[in-house]
């Protein structure tokens, strides 16, 4: 026997430096645990100190069932269910680490860490809504201050103006008390004001650095604001202190995915289902990641090990269908409809079961049940939206009153002089990422993403959402100085320089919304290309319908809304080729099905390069694509999906209604 398993003296002073152990050594507590179960077989603290040992040193079967054994003859020991939790979602099984965590729970409700755990594991079997709950039961547990309880508890039950009210009372006489800091920028992350939260958990985090769960939080919010270098960093000391943590390494390879770094996503993807086989959200995200590089196959593979764990998860059977090229078998449209069926299916699930069912009844030419799915799903996500078709009027009126050809002509100086940027704008499910592909597959172009970093600029310079945008928006760009425009022009090359990893010349950006920002465009990035990709209104507007958008599209879920912005749009485009000719290119999606080679010949004489072959085997270039066209545009050029829409004629009045003129003008320009 060596010295260090050695008696040193009572049973309670062994049992004490056992658990001193645990933290530092855990091989060393497993023989001083070992030892004293010779002297004391089945000693409960022992036989916990065994299991968190062997837990600690991963092995996870020898745990599990130290662990299992002592929880059903320690029914009434909180801190054994508490562990044996802990173990059970090391190890993946979340349902039953769901039931240890609450039976830990029932016995002592102020467990913070158990709270957390709970969470954790909900989320890892689909439970965001009971994740959400369980979290700020933590914050709940974490404080006994009886203000901050009472905040809270207002979180718990949602009522988070009163929260908010509470916590920025208490914070008035204690500006340094990290609990309520902390509880305050998740008010902040519920109601989507981002930059309150990271300013909230920055704070935070300078008064308490070792505040982890603060820190995970920080970096949750980092990456929702698109500034991913930041969040990798502060995962980078997370995973310092816990390199084995799933939540951390997870959201780790989401980010590296949001960044372009796919190799080592996807292996980062891969350890963690390797150690967590049975997390089902875990499986879907590695799908994305495997789809977005191209890996088809395993992408369907990874999304079929989630549905299989997590059979209502909604998300999951719609990025089967967001595929474009996946089709249903007649089993999982049956299983689909059986998930529907379920009372308590979450909305989240439900909307995108619709929308999934939708696609798979469309490629079965059931036209009438389709639009019915793909009705239904859009119901119930535009209730959770925010849109004012009114409010993308105004900002479209007051950007034509402030960018009159007078008004360009005195800021013609304006801006970094940089032509680095090839903007590709328009409306989504336009034929944009057939643009991208093709100037993509040129050797002087890069192709990056939808990048989100000019809206960023935008709200950040007129602010939070708020009333009449148009105006603000109009004050904030008249208020933009010569040395203000260079300014952000150089901000907008250095933030996006992550995403360029080829070292070309010119790269691509190609979020669609930025049409609305042309003019902002052109005053910070005058040589800048801006390309306007552009499809027949009715095909455009359906193709919006049936397409579920994880968020950013808050227009696209009534077919109304769908007509009013694509008319906005058109009047917008049409006034920059009045007021700034020839600064627009537009590609119109029909004609470049038509007379591809033509087309592209012109595209690349806009944008200054030399015609390659390449652009017309642009299905050849196995990039990275970041959108739902990604295997479609995989494949040569197809006009199958030209007249789609007419399939579905019968139900898409409201749209023809609201597009008005537009349709039988296009694509010719309009009289506005």
């Amino acid at each position: 026997m060596n010295s260090a398993a050695e008696p040193t003296g009572t049973l309670e002073v062994a049992l004490a430096r056992s658990q001193r152990l645990l933290r530092h050594d855990p091989a060393l507590a497993l023989d001083q645990a070992s030892e004293i179960l010779k002297v004391v077989p089945g000693h409960p603290m022992a036989e916990l100190v065994t299991g968190i040992a062997q837990r600690s040193l991963g092995d996870l079967p020898a745990a599990l069932q130290t662990l299992r054994k002592l929880a059903a003859s320690q029914p009434r020991s909180a801190a054994t269910h508490f562990e044996y939790g802990l173990t059970l979602s090391e190890a993946g099984q979340y349902p039953e680490a769901i039931a240890a965590y609450r039976h830990a729970l029932a016995l002592k409700p102020d467990l913070p860490d158990a709270w957390r755990s709970l969470g954790d594991a909900l989320i890892g079997a689909g439970d965001a809504v009971g994740a959400d709950a369980a979290y700020a039961q933590h914050i709940r547990a974490s404080t006994r201050n009886p203000q901050l309880l009472e905040a809270a508890s207002a979180l718990v039950e949602d009522r988070i103006a009163e929260a908010e009210q509470m916590l920025r009372t208490y914070l008035k006489g204690h500006p340094t008390d990290v609990a309520a800091l902390r509880m305050l920028a998740e008010v902040g992350a519920r109601l989507g004001h981002y930059g309150d939260a990271e300013r909230l958990l920055l704070q935070c985090l300078e008064l308490a650095p070792s505040f982890n769960e603060a820190r995970h939080n920080y970096a949750i919010v980092l990456h929702r604001l698109n500034k991913s270098a930041e969040a990798l960093g502060q995962v980078g000391q997370l995973l310092k202190d816990d390199p084995n943590n799933g939540a951390y390494r997870n959201l780790k390879a989401v980010v590296l995915t949001k960044v372009g770094e796919f190799a080592e996503s996807l292996e980062l993807f891969a350890s963690v289902l390797k150690a967590s086989p049975s997390h089902a959200l875990i499986w879907m995200s590695y799908g994305h990641t495997l789809s977005t590089a191209g890996r088809e196959a395993d992408s369907i593979e990874a999304y079929h090990r989630c549905i299989g764990l997590l059979p209502q998860c909604g998300e999951a059977w719609w990025s089967l269908a967001n595929l474009k090229t996946y089709r249903f078998s007649d089993a999982e449209v049956d299983a689909m409809r059986t998930q529907l069926e379920r009372d308590d299916l979450g909305a989240e699930d439900r909307l995108h079961l619709h929308f999934a069912l939708g696609a798979a009844l469309e490629a079965r030419q059931q036209y009438a049940a389709s639009f019915e799915h793909y009705a239904e799903g859009n119901r119930l996500r535009r209730v959770q939206v925010s849109y004012s078709a009114a409010d993308t009027s105004a900002l479209v009126r007051r950007a034509k009153e402030l960018f009159t050809a007078q008004f360009l002509a005195e800021r013609t100086d304006y801006g970094a002089q940089a032509p680095d940027p090839v903007f590709i704008i328009g409306l989504p499910r336009a034929g944009s990422t057939l643009v991208e592909q093709i100037l993509a597959s040129h050797s002087q172009v890069e192709g990056t993403m939808e990048l989100p970093n000019i809206i960023a600029m935008i709200s950040k310079l007129i602010g939070p959402p708020g009333k009449d945008p148009g105006t603000r928006y109009a004050a904030a760009l008249t208020a933009l100085t010569a040395a203000r425009c260079r300014e952000l022009g150089q901000q907008y090359l250095e933030e996006t320089r992550i995403q360029r990893k080829l070292g070309r010349p010119l790269f691509i950006d190609k979020m669609p919304n930025n049409f609305l920002h042309t003019g902002f465009i052109h005053l910070m990035l005058p040589r800048a290309k801006i390309i306007d990709a552009r499809r027949e209104p009715m095909a455009c507007g359906f193709s919006l319908f049936k397409q579920h958008f994880a968020r950013g599209q808050n227009f696209s879920y009534s077919l109304e809304d769908i007509g009013r912005f694509y008319s906005d749009y058109v009047d917008l485009m049409q006034h920059f080729d009045t007021v700034l000719p020839g600064r627009v290119h537009r590609v119109i999606h029909e004609a470049l099905l038509e007379d591809t080679e033509g087309e592209v010949r012109r595209l690349l004489a806009y944008c200054g390069l030399d015609f390659e072959e390449s652009c017309l085997r642009f299905y050849e270039n196995e990039r990275a694509v970041r959108t739902a066209s990604a295997n479609q545009v995989r494949r040569p050029i197809s006009r199958s999906g030209v007249d789609q829409w007419r399939h579905f004629e019968p139900w898409l009045g409201p749209l023809r209604e609201a597009l008005g003129n537009v349709v039988e003008a296009y694509p010719k320009l309009l009289p506005f």
